[in-house]
């Protein structure tokens, strides 16, 4: 049967699965041109289950084309998340003639005559641009019997100790691993016992280096790490970051202990990373996340298919009072989606304001703000019965809020109606909201991506109108751009 991208709350221009589930991104690798995706897969079923990694390909980040299953389970068991890279050098022996890709990961099973998860490092290597996968004859490479979570490894190299380096997920910290050959693996160090966010198991780390306001000489390395659902927090998963020093071993905190700094304030962004050898001539650091949490992935009203991709995100650091704060905004290339745009310019909003038709639910929304003397202000997207999705800034309180509250379906979890909240500063006097609505998610990046938010949202139909308002006072919209976007899937 052919795949049509049709059914009821399919995104049209995020990444998802052509059918059943789909969660943590892997794998992410850029080599001959190609983006690889390969991504958490249980082929046979819209719930978790065995996972296999599925595996596309894109040109531009945009356009994707779905291939084959990529890892399927074996006797070292299911195919859990982990990293790939280029192996430019032949370090691992595979690779005598040109460069190939090496596939890093967790495979996950029981120890025998036990119940008991065993979790262990493997690798798989591709001659072909990643079209077919051998697993390594010598699986698993890195395993730990005292540690039960030991998984998702992120595997880069590090060019001034001439290794490959490997973080791995090993309960409530990180685990830093070195190798010169992706095959032998010797233990660095460990980061995170009294760091951060311990909400939940420590999950899919990665580690990259970026320029501070654009200096190349002042860099700082980024670790990111996920957080699993806890239901002694309301939030369930989400996803953390520290920002500091490593030195091919060592990771060192700028910030407190106690600081947590999160990269995502809506519910559903998860398991992060970024792709791996985009050329230097590129430059950027290019991440993608899961659109969904742990608390109600397996419940969410799909048919047939279940959860997508964020837009891949460009990452990078900027200087603030509080100190050096990851910045994130789509990527550029999203630009070829964009089809027609609705201007609206100078507009004076009070109270309930003006109301704008919604031609499509796939839809780019630019608002830039000028405050004057409202307290609150925002943008009400609504349908015909009654439901409502709420993005909203309260000028006291310097705060954004994303209200799902009454956007739609909440009946399959207790948890899923929320008010999404961040800090965010006016600059001089205006908050500017790029917002990207897709069938059952939006992503919502304030003042260039100094705060974002992902959500799902599940209305019973297509959001008809944009309603601007204001609440005790006036506030101007310098601009409104509303822009239909195209649908990646084609006919």
């Amino acid at each position: 049967m052919k795949v049509t991208y049709q059914e009821k709350h399919r995104p049209q221009y995020h990444f998802s699965p052509a059918k059943n589930w789909l969660n943590d991104p892997n794998g992410m690798v850029y080599f001959n041109g190609e983006y690889h995706l390969f991504y958490q897969h249980h082929p046979f079923g819209t719930t978790w289950g065995p996972m296999h990694w599925g595996h596309a390909i894109s040109k531009d980040l945009v356009h994707w084309e779905h291939q084959p299953i990529a890892l399927e389970p074996d006797e070292h068991g299911a195919i859990f998340s982990g990293s790939a890279v280029v192996d430019w050098n032949n370090t691992t022996g595979f690779f005598p003639d040109e460069p190939g890709l090496v596939a890093i990961y967790t495979s996950a099973g029981t120890y025998p005559d036990s119940e008991r998860p065993r979790q262990r490092q493997s690798i798989a290597y591709s001659k072909d641009s990643g079209r077919t996968w051998i697993k390594y004859e010598g699986n698993p490479v890195l395993s730990d019997e005292n540690i039960t979570d030991y998984r998702d490894p992120k595997v880069f190299w590090h060019e001034e100790t001439d290794k490959w380096v490997m973080v791995l997920a090993t309960g409530q910290s990180l685990m830093f691993y070195t190798s010169p050959n992706l095959i032998d693996w010797e233990f660095a160090s460990e980061f995170g016992n009294t760091a951060g966010s311990h909400a939940g198991v420590w999950e899919c780390p990665d580690l990259f280096r970026l320029p501070v306001d654009g200096d190349e000489h002042r860099q700082k390395w980024v670790l990111l790490v996920s957080i699993g659902d806890n239901h002694d927090f309301k939030e369930g998963s989400r996803t953390q970051y520290f920002v500091g020093e490593f030195d091919g071993s060592v990771f060192v905190n700028d910030n407190s202990d106690e600081t947590i700094l999160w990269l995502d304030y809506g519910r559903d962004n998860y398991a992060g990373v970024s792709w791996s050898d985009i050329p230097s001539t590129d430059g950027r650091r290019i991440y993608i996340g899961w659109m969904s949490n742990w608390r109600y992935a397996n419940l969410v009203p799909t048919k047939g298919w279940r959860s997508a991709m964020t837009l891949p995100r460009e990452l990078s650091l900027v200087s603030c009072e509080e100190g050096v704060r990851l910045v994130q905004k789509p990527v550029e290339e999203v630009k070829v989606l964009r089809n027609k745009t609705d201007i609206y310019e100078n507009l004076i909003v009070e109270a309930h304001g003006s109301i704008y038709d919604l031609v499509s639910d796939s839809l780019e929304i630019v608002a830039e703000f000028e405050v004057q003397d409202a307290s609150v202000f925002g943008i009400i997207l609504r349908n015909a019965n009654g439901e409502k999705l709420v993005v909203s800034y309260d000028v006291g309180k310097e705060i954004l809020a994303v209200d799902r509250t009454h956007a739609g379906d909440n009946s399959f979890s207790d948890s899923f109606a929320a008010v999404q909240e961040a800090k965010v500063n006016a600059v001089g006097s205006k908050v500017k909201l790029q917002i990207f609505l897709d069938a059952s998610t939006i992503e919502v990046f304030a003042n260039d991506g100094e705060a974002a938010f992902t959500s799902l949202v599940f209305p019973k139909e297509a959001y008809q109108e944009l309603q601007l308002f204001a609440e005790d006072g006036t506030v101007k919209i310098e601009s409104l751009k509303l822009t239909e976007m195209k649908s990646i899937w084609g006919a």
